[in-house]
């Protein structure tokens, strides 16, 4: 069983519902990137999305943008990312990671190359963005050789023929974006997401994380009480930014808003 699996389980047998942080790796600098990951598991995550670094990342509003170019600024690379899951899993070998980003980098190493890379590194699941499941033939079969799970995004537009597919390919939980539109966008629509959940729940075994949009406690609370997972990206990505270089004061920042997600994800509905 995998880690992904593994956790989703043990979280389901205790009525509980997972919160997933995702940062940029590298973002603000390379050093900082694996002790915040760990400060992310001591305030309550129960995953870790580590975002990819890319130039053109198109799913992604501007402050994922900026991070992006932050970390390529100093030169972080897919190597490099995977070098940072390898450090983490000298202190954590229980908290799964997932890596998010753009298929280029992966197609630039090779689809075989990558998936040993990251499966030697500790990673345990690949979100691809830009790559359908119509067009993820090989990679999947390189992933699926090493034990990493494929995940997929599912856009409120998918249509029911769509979400078959999705969900025949991917592993691990179905990433459902909850707005029509870029991360860090607003106006979430819990009742929106609750209809389009339940439909997704009809045509998978697979957990639902829910993510963009979910800026804080309340708005996590309210994802919580409908999907199995809670994802919040750029609501994070932003503390990054406004703290600067100070690494302390944003590790602070981060662990506290993350801690207010988990006792507002866990308190009973």
């Amino acid at each position: 069983m995998s880690r992904l699996a593994g956790c989703f389980d043990r979280l389901r047998a205790a009525g509980r519902k997972a919160l997933i942080p995702y940062v940029t790796a590298g973002d603000p600098a390379p050093e900082v990137t694996v002790p915040l990951m760990h400060a992310m598991t001591a305030a309550g995550a129960d995953v870790i999305e580590l975002g990819v670094p890319f130039s053109d990342p198109m799913a992604d509003g501007p402050v994922i943008q900026r991070a992006s170019e932050r970390a390529l600024a100093h030169r972080v690379s897919l190597r490099g990312v995977l070098d940072m899951v390898r450090e983490f899993r000298r202190r954590d070998d229980a908290t799964p990671v997932v890596l998010m980003g753009y298929l280029n980098p992966v197609e630039a190493m090779g689809y075989a190359a990558f998936a040993q890379a990251a499966a030697e590194a500790g990673a345990d699941g690949v979100l691809t963005v830009d790559l359908p499941p119509e067009e993820a033939g090989d990679l999947l079969g390189a992933l699926e050789a090493r034990g990493l799970d494929p995940i997929f995004l599912v856009a409120p537009t998918s249509t029911p023929e769509r979400l078959r597919a999705i969900s025949a390919a991917a592993r691990g939980f179905l990433y459902y974006v909850s707005l029509k539109g870029v991360t860090g966008a607003a106006n979430l629509d819990v009742d929106s997401v609750r209809s389009k959940v339940a439909e997704i729940r009809g045509r998978t075994n697979l957990p639902i994380g829910v993510g963009f949009g979910i800026r804080d406690a309340a708005s996590a609370a309210a994802v919580a009480g409908v999907a199995d997972a809670v994802v919040v990206g750029s609501a994070l990505v932003k503390i990054v930014e406004e703290s600067g270089a100070d690494a302390e004061a944003m590790t602070a920042r981060i662990g506290a808003r993350l801690r207010e997600m988990r006792a507002a994800v866990d308190t009973p509905r």
